[in-house]
């Protein structure tokens, strides 16, 4: 009979393993190089229902819960297959109105005034978290958030906010009850997630929504939790509210929703390994502890990422690859900007981008007529999908990188790890990356990467040497194996530790009532 391994639940949102790109590479490798050490539960929070696996799973990959937001108005309909159709029944006939008035209605109070001020103690967050979870392991989620009563005392909740602040220029409208609610309700939706008792360590891929399974392992089991910050979650969520079209007062509660999940994702967790030390700083903006704080750098394989000379289609040509998919944050617009410039100067040079078109197709449609205005139609183009990564940057001279927000991409060290220097903005950890042996340039300034990426196409012994060094600097410091090795002893560390539910520390009231309340339903409905 073979040894139990370990199991650790991975949380993740919109990547692995239902779409492609850096955090998914990275959880991919995590979970192939563990096979035989570690068994993995997959908890993923996706836009919808309608989505198939980008990859193949290894055999440690023992389940998927899948939660998906959107397109489903039944929660338990995909994460509660396993539950019999009579215990959801039962749930439902528990949850009356009487029920949702005097177990819940405190518990949502308590949860609004921290929504609309979310640097409270994260103490008080957490457990209010908390007590909506455990309300919904016993009572039907869909049945309670629908509850005319709840939305009356958001609304009253809302006007007593808005009058509180002098700030405020727009009165708060029905729609924005509606919208909120609404987001609420699908939003919350992991809360309604049964964690498995057997779980030892549980370990989220941003601090965000899918760590909220952490929060509730370490309450109600006292399961060790680790969190790893790719980008700054809180940090990417203020740049896209920033451009989005919507009024003031759903910006500020969604703002608010993400402020006070991550504050309590910080809070509750054992540790907190950012991929690069550029984002300590965010971290410890949102009160994250800095004892817990110990940066992990992302690692590529160098026997599969190793310089070979460019095919036959780009030998003759000077040519820059990037790796991207298109949209926003990843700024192709300053990209397609700077090969209009470099043309100037290289005439021929080609600029090709790998990466999804399906993302976001109104920015794709913004970039495809920008690259007509500019006439750079036969210097930049989009290649789409490429089925062997490994191969990419050498089809290039050198890569470029021009994101307004990043973490420590694998783009960068796979493309540094082809001998392929780099021309790259300095954001997030990708100066730890690059400095010594590539060219780093202010966000959302063409000029300055046109000058980099012209000065490495028309140099070619500085190329040769700053891809060599790029090399070197991968083989030291950003192997899989070291990556890997570190995750997989920061997982036995976590696992020694003593269990503690916190639980056994909550103070809030709303929280104990329930506690007590529930205290004479013998079993959860799941």
């Amino acid at each position: 009979m073979s040894e139990k391994l370990p199991i650790v639940l991975f949380e993740t949102e919109g990547s692995y393993p239902f779409s492609g790109g850096g955090v998914s590479t990275w959880a991919h490798i995590l979970c192939s190089e563990l096979q035989g050490k570690i068994d993995f539960y997959i908890l993923a929070i996706t836009g919808h229902p309608f989505v198939e696996s980008r990859y193949k799973l290894t055999d440690n990959v023992k389940k998927i819960i899948h939660v998906p937001l959107w397109g489903v108005e039944e929660p338990v309909q995909y994460y509660d297959e396993g539950v019999p159709f009579s215990g959801q029944i039962q749930k439902k006939a528990r949850t009356t109105r009487s029920v949702i008035k005097s177990h819940f209605m405190p518990i949502f109070r308590d949860f609004t005034k921290c929504l609309f001020d979310p640097f409270r103690d994260p103490k008080e967050i957490s457990e209010v978290l908390y007590g909506m979870w455990k309300y919904f392991m016993h009572y039907d989620y869909k049945l309670t958030m629908k509850e005319t009563a709840l939305w009356i005392d958001f609304k009253n909740q809302l006007e007593k906010d808005f009058k509180n602040e002098e700030d405020y220029i727009d009165e708060p409208r029905v729609f924005d009850v509606t919208f909120g609610m609404r987001w609420l309700y699908h939003f919350l939706m992991p809360l309604a997630v049964n964690l498995p008792k057997e779980v030892d360590v549980t370990h989220a891929t941003i601090a965000g929504f899918p760590a909220l399974s952490s929060i509730i392992g370490k309450y109600e089991y006292g399961t060790a939790s680790m969190v790893t910050d790719h980008g700054v979650y809180i940090r990417e969520r203020l740049i896209n509210l920033g451009r989005a079209d919507m009024p003031f007062f759903s910006k500020k509660l969604l703002l608010n929703l993400s402020t006070l999940v991550t504050r309590a994702v910080y809070y509750s967790a054992d540790m907190i390994s950012p991929v690069t030390t550029a984002n300590k700083k965010w971290e410890l903006k949102f009160e994250a502890e800095e004892s817990k704080i110990r940066p992990i750098y992302n690692g590529v394989d160098t026997n599969i990422f190793k310089p070979t000379q460019k095919p036959a289609h780009t030998a003759d040509q000077p040519t820059v690859v990037a790796v991207a998919h298109i949209f926003p944050l990843k700024d192709i617009e300053t990209m397609i900007r700077t090969c209009d410039l470099v043309r100037q100067e290289i005439p021929e040079v080609q600029f090709i981008v790998y990466g999804s078109l399906d993302v976001d197709k109104e920015y794709v449609e913004k970039c495809e007529e920008l690259i007509k205005d500019l006439g750079v139609e036969e210097n930049f183009r989009f290649g789409g999908f490429h089925d062997k990564p490994s191969m990419v940057f050498n089809e290039g001279d050198i890569s470029i990188l021009t994101s307004i927000s990043e973490g420590f991409p694998y783009t960068v060290i796979e493309s540094m790890s082809c001998s392929r220097p780099v021309v790259a903005t300095d954001v997030g950890g990708i100066k730890d990356a690059l400095e010594g042996c590539g060219i780093l340039c202010k966000p959302r300034d063409p000029q300055a990467l046109a000058e980099g990426v012209i000065k490495l196409l028309s140099d070619t012994n500085l190329r040769l040497e700053l891809g060599k060094k790029s090399r070197e600097k991968v083989l030291v410091n950003f192997t899989t194996k070291k990556s890997v090795d570190s995750y997989y002893e920061s997982y036995l560390e976590l696992m020694k530790a003593p269990k503690k539910p916190l639980k056994e520390s909550v103070t809030r009231k709303s929280v104990l009532n329930l506690l007590k309340k529930i205290e004479k339903i013998s079993e959860p409905a799941i």
